[in-house]
């Protein structure tokens, strides 16, 4: 039997239209969408009526698929001369485990193509009137993983982050909120350096709140600021009070 084909895909962060027309295109044509938890469900309303869907979503400590089930499944499902979309949110190639599913493909020479999608990282600050870079505010970005064990980890280089870079984003971090601003702290931030937490961006349950360094802890416990979040952390959250757009009256935001 002919090989199918695997398209990894970006959903974009959260508001459907944010996907890109090739995404789309591959959902409309997939035998079988394999899908995560933060690539929005109504997308699935394209797909072909008789196309299965299979949830893959993941919650810290609660996956409903390992990441090795996840790729086997691509793999049988191709092998069976399916077309599959494996549709997860924002960018496939950010924090998105791409790489590890595309090796895969690759050792087994199934056909696949990755397609881009719009980033959490840079949209949701978007949504929330924060623009990831400004020729006044600094010129340089930073895409960080929130998923930190200790303070001790040597994944991270705090110092470079700290002193190097003036606009920072952290991916799936609420959790490590207290080490990440006490890292940036210790390496050198100003305990005054504007942060801004954006949970479920882009979409009608998105949320900001905005601090510094030194009180966003405190405001984001009495917000219950839960995951999915982007947490940003750079002077040019300032901008937020003049250029915020996005529908705040139906928003809670503080």
């Amino acid at each position: 039997m002919k090989s199918g084909k695997v398209y990894l895909v970006g959903a974009g962060p959260g508001d459907p239209k944010l996907i890109t027309v090739r995404g789309l295109e591959c959902i409309k044509t997939s035998d079988v969408i394999i899908y995560d938890r933060l690539a929005n469900p109504s997308l699935l309303d394209y797909a072909n009526v008789s196309a299965e869907f299979i949830y893959c979503g993941k919650l810290p400590k609660q996956h409903t698929l390992k990441q090795e089930q996840i790729n086997e499944l691509l793999v049988t499902k191709a092998k069976e001369g399916k077309v599959v979309t494996r549709l997860k949110g924002g960018d496939p190639c950010v924090f998105g485990r791409v790489g590890e599913e595309a090796e895969v493909l690759a050792n087994y020479k199934i056909p696949y193509e990755i397609v881009p999608g719009v980033s959490s990282g840079i949209a949701a600050p978007a949504y929330a009137g924060i623009p990831v870079t400004h020729r006044d505010y600094g010129s340089s970005f930073a895409m960080i993983t929130g998923h930190l064990q200790r303070e001790e980890n040597n994944e991270v280089k705090w110092s470079a982050l700290a002193n190097g870079i003036d606009t920072i984003a952290f991916y799936m971090g609420v959790k490590n909120l207290p080490l990440i601003c006490n890292q940036l702290i210790l390496h050198g931030k100003k305990v005054s350096t504007p942060v801004a937490i954006i949970e479920w961006g882009t979409t009608e349950k998105q949320r900001i709140v905005v601090g510094t360094l030194e009180t966003i802890e405190e405001k984001a416990k009495g917000a219950s600021i839960s995951h999915p979040a982007i947490i940003l952390v750079g002077e040019i959250v300032a901008l937020r009070e003049k250029i915020k757009w996005f529908r705040e009256e139906a928003l809670g935001v503080s």
